[in-house]
């Protein structure tokens, strides 16, 4: 038969009676004497079990019930240490935040699979569909014709247009003002923000400013939220910023090593260590004495405008006022979040270009300077509140650059060390 006879409702000494019976008559022997613990768990499976094992037995169906597969299932409370606060359900069944409980480094996995903050802020959520029935459907067909066929290469033509009028002064400014710097760079500025608008045009951008426009003073950076490249661009059109920015290939490259030269950019890229001490080195020899502000993406990537990640302390340890700017996008006609694993720029712009429109809030708020007693850490993550709180973000305690890299080395071992340090008490308390 294969099963325990629990299953004809039969118990104590009727059952051993039942097998006694059955080695007489086909010479086969009993069971061993199952361990105590087992002996517990086979006496409650047929307390439960046995007006549906009697049913069973009447009408000539023999099927395993679930006690019956229990039976081979281990027991956890025989590896778990003795005296341990671990509860069970009224029906004997463990609780999960009780089994979490041996461990701390088990309760921060499970945390981070029920609620992963960091995947989110780096997800480009989908929108939700809208042209769900009849009467909907023909308009989403007349808008994606409108938006493809007659607003693109409106677009295209504006933006064309702004790369003659741009190149046609530019490059006889840059090369026949050689002899007076001061000129050139202020005429290179203008048509920088002149071009910048004309990429802000060929969206259809709403922006929107609140707050004074950024002066040229010395002794002052400005640091922002960062959720895509146009974050640049939106800033660029009203003053010309130098910024600090990952260094890029192809047509964006170029302009980074060109044009965007001449406003006093600084590129960097993460893989190299020596361009960190560069970019420091620049960074104060900027902020000395430069003629144009200093823009600063302290998180160091493009988060998707509903979290801020831990800002970097590079800006905020430079001895200077921090300007915050909090930059805000609506997404009722498209998301602006750039999503650098999943598109390039160019299909970035290209998304922009064929929507309806961009719109978007920025605040310019009030300068803020490190407090006697303050580490730069602090006075990055005080700074990070202001501009969370402004553009109403949600702050998560995760390092940016965890999303181009994996954690170091000295990070996993100090886990390691977390989590064999718990084993080693819990064997000492067994």
């Amino acid at each position: 038969m294969g099963g325990w006879p629990s299953c004809f409702g039969l118990r104590g000494e009727e059952t051993e009676q039942v097998w006694r019976k059955r080695g007489r008559d086909s010479d086969t022997k009993p069971p061993k004497k199952p361990s105590k613990s087992r002996r517990k768990r086979i006496q409650f499976a047929e307390n439960e079990e046995d007006d549906e094992a009697l049913k069973m037995s009447t009408t000539g169906t023999l099927k395993p019930s679930s006690s019956e597969l229990d039976l081979d299932r281990p027991n956890i409370e025989d590896y778990l240490p003795s005296g341990s606060s671990i509860q069970q359900e009224p029906d004997g069944k463990l609780r999960l935040r009780d089994l979490l409980d041996i461990s701390p480094t088990l309760t921060e996995a499970a945390g981070a699979i029920v609620d992963d903050s960091f995947t989110r802020c780096f997800k480009s959520n989908s929108p939700e569909p809208w042209n769900w029935n009849i009467y909907l459907f023909p308009l989403w067909c007349f808008g994606v014709v409108f938006r493809y066929f007659i607003l693109f290469p409106l677009r295209v033509i504006v933006l064309t247009l702004g790369w003659i009028i741009f190149l046609s002064s530019y490059i006889p400014v840059h090369f026949l003002l050689k002899g007076h710097e001061k000129l050139r760079r202020k005429l290179e500025r203008l048509l920088v923000e002149l071009i910048c608008s004309f990429f802000v045009a060929s969206w259809t951008g709403v922006v929107k400013y609140h707050g004074p426009r950024p002066s040229m003073r010395p002794n002052q950076v400005f640091v922002a939220n960062h959720t895509s490249m146009i974050d640049f661009i939106i800033l660029e059109q009203m003053t010309a910023f130098s910024v600090i920015m990952q260094k890029h290939a192809g047509w964006v490259g170029l302009l980074q090593s060109t044009i965007l030269e001449s406003v006093g950019c600084i590129w960097f890229n993460r893989t190299e260590s020596k361009d960190r001490e560069i970019v420091a080195r620049k960074l104060r020899e900027h902020v000395q004495g430069a003629d144009n502000p200093l823009l600063i993406f302290p998180e160091g990537t493009c988060v998707n405008n509903h979290y801020t990640v831990m800002f970097k302390k590079g800006a905020f340890e430079l001895g200077c006022s921090v300007c915050p700017i909090a930059i805000k996008y609506n997404k009722i006609f498209v998301d602006a979040f750039w999503n650098s694993r999943k598109q390039s720029f160019t299909k970035h712009l290209l998304q922009l270009m064929t929507s309806w429109a961009v719109v978007c809030d920025v605040w310019y708020l009030e300068p803020q300077n490190l407090k006697p007693g303050e580490t730069p850490i602090e006075f990055a993550e005080r700074v990070r509140d202001i501009i969370s709180a402004r553009a109403g973000l949600k702050k998560v305690p995760w390092d940016g650059y965890l999303k181009h890299s994996r954690p170091s080395p000295k990070h996993r071992e100090r886990k390691q060390q977390s989590f064999a340090d718990s084993v080693l008490r819990r064997l000492e308390e067994k």
